[in-house]
């Protein structure tokens, strides 16, 4: 018995005709009811009553035709699932990202996708870069959402989103009072709360580089992992810190945030990869991610130049 007996045993069924059935086949009727008696000796039972105004199902029909059904139908998911899956419509993908990327594209990137992928199921792990990239290297994870650079001869990176750096200050120092466009060099006695390097490579040699430009080296009085943490301490008032703008949107009472008016460099935030992985599903995120990347920066230079 092979899958061609239950489908021309299926449109016999519902056609009550093997005439009938083998135009919808598209095959002649004699093969038909040749290969129908061979499915019922094949199954040791009759399972169709033939008469001339047509055919019925037997007792033992009736149970086949349940069967049968269920098998094709099983078997037609099975296709579809296949082909989703191969696609890179449908399966599973570990993403990991730094903590600050819950303040800025993080968000609507899982929105946009599970809204076009919703048989993509996500899972998070928030890790700092330095972990993501030995988790990536590891291949515990299929994606990192980090900020280069990244090192890692078998990695790749892909810049979804740009920012500058802003001052977060202690509301409860003299801070408060000074201008929303302030200069760095204004703080270069100041003590300053930073990430580490392992930590966040790309955010703590920006910071460093900021300062080293305006035309002083920070005094650096605390690390912290997490830019939350850094924020957490600010608001103690046990320093300062440049972290990236988007981080204004994490409201913690006793912080302000200034801008700087001297020119920021640029933190890339983006997705690291490994280069030669294939996986359907990470491709289907890489592909997603960079579309809504383009879309919104087109949507800022409308909004700029209008």
């Amino acid at each position: 018995m092979d899958l061609r007996h239950l489908r021309y045993f299926v449109a016999v069924a519902e056609e009550r005709s093997f005439l009938r059935a083998s135009e919808r086949l598209h095959i002649s009727q004699p093969p038909l009811s040749t290969q129908i008696k061979d499915l019922e000796r094949t199954v040791g039972a009759t399972l169709f009553e033939r008469s001339s105004r047509g055919v019925n199902l037997t007792s033992a029909g009736t149970v086949f035709y349940a069967e049968a059904v269920a098998i094709l139908a099983r078997l037609e998911h099975a296709k579809i699932t296949v082909s989703r899956v191969a696609h890179g419509e449908q399966g599973n993908l570990k993403l990991g990202f730094v903590a600050y990327a819950d303040y800025s594209v993080l968000p609507s990137t899982l929105c946009h996708f599970k809204n076009q992928f919703p048989s993509i199921d996500v899972q998070l792990h928030q890790l700092d870069a330095d972990a993501q990239l030995r988790e990536l290297e590891a291949e515990n994870i299929d994606i990192g959402m980090t900020t280069a650079p990244v090192d890692g001869s078998r990695l790749a990176f892909t810049t979804l989103h740009e920012e500058g750096l802003v001052l977060a200050v202690p509301e409860s120092r003299r801070f408060t009072a000074q201008s929303n466009a302030t200069s760095l060099e204004d703080f270069s006695r100041e003590r300053f709360i930073m990430t580490p390097r392992s930590a966040a490579p790309g955010l703590h040699d920006l910071a460093i580089a900021f300062c080293k430009e305006v035309g002083f080296v920070p005094m650096v009085s605390q690390y912290a992992n997490h830019l939350q943490t850094v924020i957490g301490l600010v608001s103690s008032g046990l320093g300062v810190a440049l972290v990236p703008k988007s981080m204004q949107n994490y409201q913690r009472s006793g912080v302000s945030y200034l801008l700087p008016k001297e020119r920021s460099p640029q933190l890339r935030l983006g997705l690291c990869h490994r280069e030669q992985d294939q996986n359907p599903v990470v491709q289907t995120f890489l592909k997603c991610a960079k579309e809504l990347a383009t879309s919104n920066k087109k949507s800022t230079r409308e909004l700029v130049y209008s």
